[in-house]
């Protein structure tokens, strides 16, 4: 357990200091000539970070990287119940120290950090999106990316190999959906790492990101295990 605890420390460092980074560093960098990424390009470097680390740490804990995902998969009898509390603590652990990478590194010019990629609704949405809708789109979202990471990795598909590719590609998905909505959370740990740098309005909100991503997982994980479900899984397949 404490190797994967490690290795999804390291994973989730690696999510959010390569995906809030680029949103942080690189999205509207506007020195001549215009290099910078924009939504399309933060989109891709989230769906990369997770495509690089589930193909690197993947075999050591299944690569969740996020809370939702761990509880998602206990929800749909992947992952056993003692696994989730020392995988959902590396994971925040690990955001927090990405982010504070990220903190010292976007404030060496001497820039402030602004909104520093945090998740937030109404005025703090990027397309000043209410409650309501970012409560909506966190959930679908998450639903959807636990049903796309359960399918992709069933022990009998032949393309098992290329589970990590479907998953990173769907994150970058769901970015390219809801990046103008909430800043894309689906992950609890991305969202507090953000928050606690940010304070104030962010911690405020934090709340949506957490309860949403785990409510939209957990539904998602029972459905998949319910209703999609093609092989059953032992102890010793479960990806924890």
């Amino acid at each position: 357990m404490t190797k994967k605890a490690i290795a999804e420390f390291i994973g989730t460092l690696w999510l959010v200091l390569g995906g809030c980074g680029s949103a942080v560093l690189a999205a509207n960098f506007t020195s001549e000539p215009f290099i910078g990424i924009g939504l399309v390009g933060v989109s891709l470097a989230f769906g990369l970070t997770v495509l690089t680390i589930a193909y690197a740490l993947g075999r050591i804990s299944g690569a969740h990287l996020n809370p939702a995902v761990t509880i998602g998969l206990w929800a749909g009898g992947r992952v056993e119940t003692g696994t989730v509390f020392p995988y959902v603590i590396a994971q925040i652990l690990g955001g927090v120290a990405g982010a504070g990478i990220l903190y010292m590194i976007a404030t060496g010019n001497g820039s402030a950090i602004g909104d520093f990629a945090a998740n937030g609704f109404g005025e703090h949405s990027p397309g000043k999106y209410d409650m309501a809708s970012a409560f909506i789109c966190e959930f679908v979202m998450t639903f959807i990316f636990i049903i796309v990471i359960m399918g992709a990795t069933e022990k009998d598909r032949a393309r098992e190999a290329f589970a990590g590719l479907a998953i990173g590609l769907c994150l970058t998905l769901i970015h390219l959906i809801s990046i103008p909505v909430t800043n894309t959370s689906v992950n609890p740990a991305r969202s507090i790492s953000q928050a606690v740098f940010v304070q104030g309005w962010a911690l405020e909100q934090v709340w949506l990101f957490i309860a949403a991503p785990i409510l939209g997982a957990a539904v998602g994980g029972i459905v998949y295990k319910m209703l999609l479900r093609k092989t059953d899984f032992s102890a010793d397949d479960r990806n924890e």
